[in-house]
Order: C-alpha cells, then structure tokens, then sequence
C-alpha cells in the first residue's frame, strides 16, 4: 500500500544515473543509438533509489523482476518498476510499457488502484483488450489496413475484422522495452525494424514516464528512416471507483471538444467531422455516464473526440467518481481522444485480485491523432519524416474533488 517504504537492510542504490547515458534525457535531438544501460546488481531482488524532490514532491522509483516470457514469445526478463509520490503509486512493465497498476487516494484518505490489470505475467502474454499498454506503431484503426506513401502501396496485417488495430498482430504493447531507470521516472527504447507489421523505416522510439506529485507524464518519442505513419498511446482502463468494481455508470465525464468523428460499423471514421452540438457527444459540460447513456440511447463511446489543433499542454478531459472523490485531469499535446467506455469487455477475463472484468467496468481516454489519419489528407497528419522527430507528452493528474 503507498506510503509503505521496505526495511532500511533492504535499501540500495539503484543504477547510477549518469546522464551521459541516458538515451532519453531532454534534448533537442534524441541520441541515434541506445547506448549500452548500465547493469543491476541484484536485479533479482527489490530495489530502490530516491529521486529527489520535484516541485517539493519526492519521488521514489523501484526496480523489480516481475517474470519471464514464454519461450514461444522470444523469452526475457520482464521487469516492473514502481513509482512512488506521497499521491501517487504507479507500476510499470518492460513488457508494453504497460501500466499494471496505478493507486490513488480517495476523499477519504484510502488508496485503490484504479486501473484494470492482472496480477500475474501470464496475464499479459494472453490475448486481452491492450490493458494499460503502450500502442502502436500507429493506434486506433488504418481502413482495410492499407495506405499509400509516394506511390507504394503497404498492406498491414488485419486483426480487427476488415482492418487494423493498434499496430497489427504483434504490436509495441507485445514486445520487451529496453528500460533506463531516471531520477523521478523510467524511460523505455526499442527499435521497431523496418518492415514490421508491415511497416516502413526502421523506427526509434522512447516512452518516459515520470511522476511529479499527482502528477503522472507520458511522452513519445520517434525518429525514422523512411517515411511512415505513426501515432502512439497508453490504452490504461480506468475505474475511479477501483479496478473490479462493476461498472463506470456513477462517474462524471468531460471531454473539451467541440467536434468528433462518426464511424461506420466498423469504427472507421466517415470523413466527415460533426459538431456535438445537440448530440449525445455533447460533453462538454460533466454527465453522469449512465444517465447520459441511457438518454441518447447510446450503448457506449469508442469514438474520437477533436481538440484544439495546437501542439501545446491543455486540459482536454476530466473523470470524477462522486461517491469517493477521486478525479483525474488529462492534458495532452494530442489532436484527438478516443474516449472507450469498455464495450467489448465481457465478463471472460479474471484480473487482478481474481475480479472479473465486465461491460462498462472501466473508461480510456486516449490520446493520440486521429484514426485512419493516414488515408484522409484532411485529417491531422500522421507521417514521420526521415530527420523529422515525434514528440508527444500526456499528463494525468490525480486528485480529490
């Protein structure tokens, strides 16, 4: 539980963290390679190392094994790092990047964690909806999986009826990271080899995750070799009223956007860019999400929601659960959200603590461009230059209200 620290006899230091490096200390350019990370003694058992005080919160990070992959996956360590505030607990693994755990404080002083998960890796190597991971190459969905760049056609693989999701059959959130332990985070590098999933360049990429107080950030960062689509997001499912609880019917949601996109059947969006206006999709101001579906008649959200077109920190929606207090803010440099109210959860999942996972359990609000961005020239761009670097940051902020 926070606020719990291990047994002075068990302390030790962490990785010294010298930031010559550090492949993803804040430059203008990310480094061309990743340089070789320094090693862990010990990695076996439990360590940890203060951070140091940003904005006077402390943060403390912890580096742990968390299991093995099955050989039929490549095999390799799977590690799990603990992020710790005086508000905030976060785990995060080298598998995916995933987001395992996330423990908040309600109103009354109690923390849960507010994130659906499994306790176990096995959990993970499963097929499940992408709980808590970082998605990509490009997420959301690319029509029939196919796109065109200077005259080259690329077919992807389809693994969501007639198109792609998330990258495709083995996507970033399937892969081990190559993590680097950081005064109050943990940032994690791959190369994404050219031709996987089918596609072009091969691609750098570094996920960072840092927490500050309440607050949690998540910035992206890619270069390329070839030109090639990309858009990344953290697909974390969030209950406010704690991960196994059975629905998200007594939350209120807010999402500060003027416009969204409708879909077909098969969630591709149209072309066209609606106003909310008089529409279900209306959230601007804060509904109560049951009430709000059951007066439109709506059997859920999976749908993108348009921001502000400007690469610049702003706050695009708030979630509150009423009955305990606890509120979460996201802030984003994003175009778009999609905001998922779990629809395709069915009850066929036992997560952590042995819970099952039901319809409507928990929400996503994930940032990212807009989808099939890549076949509709009107939409925000989505290509990556050769030279050019991606650099997106969300921030999640925490607190009672």
């Amino acid at each position: 539980m926070l606020g719990q620290t291990p047994p002075r006899a068990a302390r030790r230091p962490c990785d010294v963290y010298d930031r010559s490096l550090d492949p993803c200390s804040l430059r203008s350019r990310p480094p061309p390679l990743l340089p070789e990370l320094p090693s862990l003694q010990g990695r076996g058992s439990r360590c940890w190392c203060r951070g140091g005080r940003f904005g006077g919160a402390m943060t403390e990070v912890r580096r742990e094994v968390f299991g093995h992959m099955p050989q039929e996956e490549g095999g390799g360590e799977v590690e799990k790092f603990t992020l710790k505030s005086g508000s905030v607990k976060v785990e995060i693994l080298s598998l995916g990047c995933i987001i395992a755990a996330l423990e908040t404080r309600g109103r009354d002083g109690v923390f849960s964690d507010v994130v659906l998960g499994f306790d176990t890796l096995e959990g993970y190597t499963r097929k499940h909806p992408f709980f808590g991971a970082v998605v990509g190459r490009v997420a959301n969905r690319i029509a029939k999986g196919r796109f065109t760049l200077d005259g080259k056609d690329y077919q992807l693989f389809l693994n969501n009826g007639p198109n792609s999701l998330h990258g495709g059959a083995r996507g970033f959130d399937k892969v081990l990271w190559s993590p680097q332990v950081l005064p109050n985070g943990v940032c994690f590098f791959r190369l994404s080899p050219d031709g996987e999933e089918g596609y072009p360049g091969d691609l750098q990429v570094w996920v960072t995750y840092t927490l500050t107080g309440e607050e949690l950030a998540i910035n992206y960062r890619a270069q390329t070799s070839k030109t090639t689509p990309i858009n990344l997001t953290n697909h974390a499912y969030f209950n406010l009223a704690g991960q196994g609880s059975q629905d998200i019917y007594d939350h209120e949601v807010s999402i500060e956007a003027d416009s969204y996109l409708p879909v077909d059947n098969t969630k591709i969006p149209t072309g066209e860019v609606a106003a909310v206006q008089g529409t279900g999709f209306d959230l601007r101001q804060p509904v109560e999400l049951g009430k709000h579906l059951q007066k439109f008649g709506l059997d859920g959200f999976d749908h993108n929601f348009c921001l502000q077109q400007e690469q610049a920190r702003r706050l695009v929606a708030r979630a509150r659960h009423p009955p305990t207090g606890r509120a979460m803010e996201v802030h984003t440099t994003q175009p778009g959200i999609q905001f998922y109210t779990g629809n395709n959860l069915d009850g066929s999942l036992k997560g952590k603590g042995g819970v099952v996972y039901p319809k409507h359990s928990a929400f996503c609000l994930e940032t990212q461009n807009w989808p099939d961005a890549v076949n509709k020239s009107h939409f925000p761009n989505t290509l990556l230059h050769p030279g050019e670097e991606y650099n997106h940051t969300t921030w999640l902020v925490f607190n009672t209200a």
